[in-house]
């Protein structure tokens, strides 16, 4: 009897462990709630301690200034341009594209649009996302989708909105992306409306996380391994997938958008900012669309047209 006993329990633990090798192929893992949309809408997002130092260069017009913030915990480092003058100046959060974090110095990239900012008397507030920089570190930032990076934007803004200068404009505040920022910015959006006043983009990535996964993370050895580990495959698991795609939550956003691409762009394809600008349509936002005919990812002479649609946009939406 005993025996008998000892061996139902050996068989039923057998059959525990090859359970999971058995289970129909319809069943999907549960998303984290770190890397969900519909879960970081319940977040309380915050940004606070908002510390600008001292200029450590300068031009005729503006100031450059290291910075750091606090973003719902962690703290987050940056640069500021702020012009010369007692202002108050509307300001521009800026949030850049890909660049390794490894290699990654403070204030990278967006050279072309802080000096612009600086000359047309916007502070512009380039953001190190966590990972770069002296912001603190987010081992899990990867895994989540970047969903921490939205984060720090939005705390930027909370941030400039608490902060005791009064250079700053606080009720003027807009957001510009590029490339991936591009795509951090449409997260931004949709899980805190109404922070920005208005944002714009620069040859945004996709909004389908399926797309961006795709095309750079798939196969990049140990993330695209971990993503996969960690949500299955799009065709295995589409809801987990659509919820973390910002194009699936585009009703919620309240600022008027400007997009701007080029047919050309070798990194973001054109598909993919056509397809964003429909879907931002049929959801009811206010967006404005700019293609230029050839222009590459990185804007060469199509850039000073497009930073006078930028100038436009922005008169008109931080009035």
């Amino acid at each position: 009897m005993a025996l008998r006993f000892r061996l139902s329990i050996l068989i039923a633990l057998v059959g525990a462990l090859m359970l999971p090798a058995i289970m129909p192929a319809t069943a999907v893992p549960i998303t984290p709630i770190g890397s969900s949309i519909p879960a970081a809408f319940a977040r309380e997002y915050s940004g606070d301690e908002l510390k600008v130092g001292k200029a450590f260069s300068s031009s005729g017009k503006y100031t450059r200034h290291r910075i750091t913030y606090e973003s719902g915990g962690p703290t987050i480092s940056g640069i500021m341009i702020k012009p010369r003058g007692q202002g108050p100046f509307p300001v521009v959060v800026l949030a850049h594209g890909y660049i390794d974090p490894a290699t990654y110095w403070s204030g990278q990239g967006f050279r072309r649009e802080q000096d612009w900012l600086g000359n047309n008397g916007y502070v512009a507030l380039h953001v190190d996302y966590r990972n770069h920089a002296r912001s603190d570190n987010d081992p899990k930032n990867d895994v989540s989708m970047r969903l921490g990076y939205a984060e720090d934007v939005i705390g930027a803004a909370l941030a400039v909105k608490s902060s005791p200068y009064s250079y700053i404009d606080k009720d003027k505040v807009a957001l510009l992306g590029r490339s991936m920022g591009g795509g951090v910015a449409f997260q931004s959006l949709v899980l805190q409306p109404g922070v920005f006043d208005a944002a714009i983009t620069y040859a945004s990535t996709s909004t389908l996380a399926e797309d961006n996964f795709n095309k750079w993370q798939r196969n990049d050895y140990p993330i695209g391994d971990q993503i996969l580990k960690e949500y299955g495959t799009p065709k295995e698991n589409p809801i987990a997938w659509q919820n973390m795609s910002s194009r699936n939550y585009f009703s919620r956003i309240t600022e008027p958008v400007l997009m701007i691409h080029g047919t050309k762009d070798e990194s973001c394809d054109i598909s993919w900012a056509r397809a964003t600008n429909a879907a931002l349509e049929k959801s009811g936002v206010d967006v404005t669309y700019v293609e230029y005919p050839g222009a590459p990812h990185y804007m060469f002479g199509e850039w000073n047209d497009s930073i006078r649609q930028v100038e436009r946009f922005l008169k008109k939406n931080l009035r």
